[in-house]
């Protein structure tokens, strides 16, 4: 448990590292196909750098806000705070702060760079629909992703995810419309340079390359969390039967974007159980193991 908390920590630092690499590789091609490979490079290294710090400090905040996360009146949600504070006690975590999202989908995550700087949202939908033994253990799911600095990661990939993609589309608008700068006669002479073709093809791809990284990340984590939340409530049955819940519910959460799904409790948009042809394809992007695999391994505790 200990070594992959430390994994977790070292995979944080890859994170940054890796996604400003790539960003780094996206601009140059940016800059292959506008005609300036180095500017473009530049570029991807300022983006980069500006968006490893706000990742780092502003993360768990724009997360939040994405989400239309509004704070947990302590009085109102008097036994959402009970639950975390007692979860809490037992844990050895310092209390997160709580936020409710308005949504009809039984859903939640946690975001945050450390435990001392966390914090809990959970939908309407998730306080209506469990009682309180599967409340508590979704809530331990949570704070487990806190304990074992997985949140860190997640809220890494939410901006940085973003970058990629804004930067591949204001490369893709500057190449079309040329950004009033660009001459016809350098385009034709930049479309004839077999780079610049791979350089637009890299364009085209790297938000599902991001995506897919944004996937990998979290999958694994899940697991983690679940089988520590039935260490912290020591009643595996709690979570599994929330588990079965949320698997039973097919309601999509609005709430939730292509940025923040991997943060989600279970897989929050549509589409996610598609059997069809395109199966394997959609998996890749599956940021959560099947929840039935989830079950299983649970009840095998």
């Amino acid at each position: 448990m200990y070594d992959l908390i430390a994994s977790n920590k070292r995979r944080s630092v890859f994170l940054l590292a890796g996604f400003s690499l790539f960003l780094v590789v996206v601009g140059a091609s940016a800059g292959l196909v506008l005609g300036d490979p180095i500017v473009g490079t530049i570029f991807a290294l300022i983006v980069s750098g500006v968006m490893a710090v706000i990742s780092y400090w502003k993360s768990d905040t724009i997360a939040l806000k994405v989400s239309r996360a509004i704070p947990a009146d302590e009085v109102e949600y008097k036994r959402l705070h009970n639950l975390v504070e007692n979860l809490c006690i037992a844990g050895g975590l310092p209390k997160p702060r709580l936020y409710v999202i308005h949504d009809e989908a039984p859903n939640a995550f946690a975001t945050g760079r450390n435990p001392k700087h966390a914090a809990v949202a959970v939908t309407s939908g998730l306080l209506e629909k469990l009682d309180r033994v599967e409340l508590e253990g979704v809530l331990a799911h949570e704070l487990s992703h806190i304990k074992n600095y997985d949140i860190l990661v997640s809220t890494l990939a939410v901006t940085l995810v973003g970058a990629v993609a804004l930067l591949t589309d204001i490369s893709i608008r500057m190449m079309w419309w040329n950004g009033g700068r660009v001459s016809r006669s350098n385009d034709r002479r930049n479309s004839s340079n077999p780079l610049a073709f791979i350089g637009f093809a890299l364009l085209i791809i790297a938000p599902l390359v991001a995506r897919m990284m944004q996937a990998s990340i979290s999958r694994r984590r899940e697991t983690l969390a679940d089988v520590s939340a039935c260490q912290l409530t020591r009643y595996p049955p709690g979570l599994i039967s929330a588990l079965e819940k949320l698997q039973a519910d097919s309601t999509v959460t609005h709430s939730a974007s292509m940025a923040t799904a991997h943060m989600w409790i279970e897989q929050p948009l549509s589409g996610v159980n598609d059997s069809g042809k395109l199966a394997g394809f959609h998996k890749l992007f599956n940021t959560h193991p099947p929840l039935s695999e989830r079950i299983a391994l649970l009840r095998e505790i």
